[in-house]
């Protein structure tokens, strides 16, 4: 067999591509989650929604359909597994690249051997791992390739493809939604990994037994990914192998993972999901809710500065007048994280979100400016006027500028009567206090710089 563009094709002629989830697996050291790998549709577990009799995916396997898809789910549902089970099931040449790995030079030669192929009758089947790794000029790369199925396109991606994924290349390929595997998936698993003779088992070649106690840890803490379970469990065994037991116990489970990792994914919808709810939960004033969503980032390993840089939004989206003293908290917040840095800056950030979520709260300074804006957008501007404009170049004055104004600090309580607004705008009234915290005195102070200023 001709080595293929990347030099690495299998027996069958299947080009498996370079530095993807798929390459160099069929070793005896690849991990259990590996191992076990479905190796036709009907092994996949989970994603049922997905699998029923005449489903895009089964027709996708069985090669009866050329259409793309972008295979969207959280960490270890299956992405990948598909695209497994479809370069075995499917005739066609199969190319995996990893959007890690592959640049823009990489793309075109897979496209380019790929016309080469269909014009001698041979289809291409390419395998796209993280594709919301890919640059908007790589996906635009593969955008003609995809309209005219020059290839099918098979993308795996935990991120929100509305997000990460180009709206041409979406529109012309199918999107499905993989779910978190069920709790009945996982056992699934887990009695797979037990019995089969790819799953784990002792130095001696028996078969593991799996207390029931530790069977719900690991029920537990898998969060409905295959791979972790896997993973958990592959561990474990080798714990209870290394005590001389075939017996995988709840204490074993526990040495083995030393905590659950925290469903999260920083670069995708999991990371609008969550920061959403902190920064919704703070604005309900629920502290704990928000401590909470602050702990699952910080765990998760989320950018501090992101974090600072949203409660310093908040401070003023949210809080503003209500109480200015939080905005100096968050920028102080933001300031630790960046001379403190981390792990330390995470009390600073617990700091400022305490008080973001337990301080009075106020948009009316925001609102203020989004009513602002939609008088300009609505194009309600008009003229500075001309007592207010700059007097300090030669000839103003002669236009008439800066002719009558008054210098607010010789004028009654430091307030010049006189007219700031536009004349199209005199009665505009954009700031709106609220009764909230510190922001309630202002209506008053509020009313009476607007009866000095002739606009009461």
């Amino acid at each position: 067999m001709t080595e293929d563009l990347f030099g690495n094709v299998d027996d069958s002629g299947m080009s498996r591509g370079v530095g993807g989830s798929l390459s160099h697996t069929e070793h005896a050291g690849a991990p259990l989650a590996v191992r076990l790998r479905p190796r036709t549709i009907d092994e996949i577990v989970g994603q049922q929604h997905l699998l029923a009799p005449g489903s895009p995916l089964r027709r996708l396997a069985s090669g009866q359909t050329a259409m793309s898809v972008f295979l969207w789910g959280p960490p270890g549902v299956g992405k990948t597994t598909i695209a497994a089970v479809v370069s075995r099931t499917n005739d066609a040449r199969f190319v995996e690249i990893s959007a890690v790995t592959a640049g823009v030079k990489e793309v075109r030669g897979v496209l380019d051997q790929a016309r080469r192929d269909l014009a001698r009758g041979t289809r291409t089947v390419l395998f796209v791992d993280e594709v919301h790794r890919f640059s908007k000029s790589q996906q635009d790369v593969l955008l003609p390739a995809v309209e005219n199925r020059i290839v099918t396109l098979i993308a795996a991606t935990t991120e929100n493809p509305s997000f990460s994924v180009i709206a041409p290349l979406l529109s012309r390929s199918l999107l499905l939604t993989l779910q978190p595997l069920s709790a009945e998936d996982i056992d699934t698993l887990i009695d797979r990994a037990l019995t089969d003779e790819r799953g784990v088992r002792t130095a001696a070649g028996e078969a593991y037994t799996l207390a029931e106690d530790a069977r719900d840890a690991l029920r537990r803490m898998a969060g409905g990914d295959a791979r972790r379970v896997l993973t958990y469990l592959e561990e474990a065994a080798a714990g209870a192998d290394a005590r001389g037991s075939a017996t995988i116990e709840l204490d074993t489970v526990e040495q083995a993972v030393d905590r659950a990792a925290v469903r999260y994914d920083a670069d995708g919808d999991q990371h609008y999901d969550v920061i959403s709810a902190f920064i919704k939960s703070m604005r309900g004033s629920d502290v704990d809710a928000s401590l909470h969503y602050l702990a699952r980032m910080i765990e998760a390993g989320e950018d501090p500065r992101f974090i600072a840089r949203r409660l310093v939004i908040l401070a003023s989206e949210d809080i503003g007048m209500a109480d200015s003293s939080v905005l100096q908290t968050c920028v102080a917040a933001a300031q630790a994280v960046q001379l403190i840095g981390m792990p330390e800056a995470r009390i600073n950030l617990a700091h400022a979100t305490v008080a973001c979520a337990m301080a009075p709260k106020s948009n009316a300074a925001y609102a203020g400016l989004n009513n602002a804006a939609a008088d300009i957008k609505a194009g309600r501007i008009g003229q500075v006027p001309l007592h207010l404009r700059d007097a300090h170049y030669p000839g103003a004055k002669a236009m008439g500028h800066g002719k009558g104004y008054r210098y607010a600090h010789d004028a009654e309580h430091g307030v010049a009567e006189q007219q700031y607004l536009p004349d199209e705008l005199v009665d505009a009234r954009y700031y709106q206090p609220t009764a909230h915290g510190a922001e309630a005195a202002l209506q008053q102070r509020l009313e009476a710089l607007r009866r000095l200023l002739g606009r009461g």
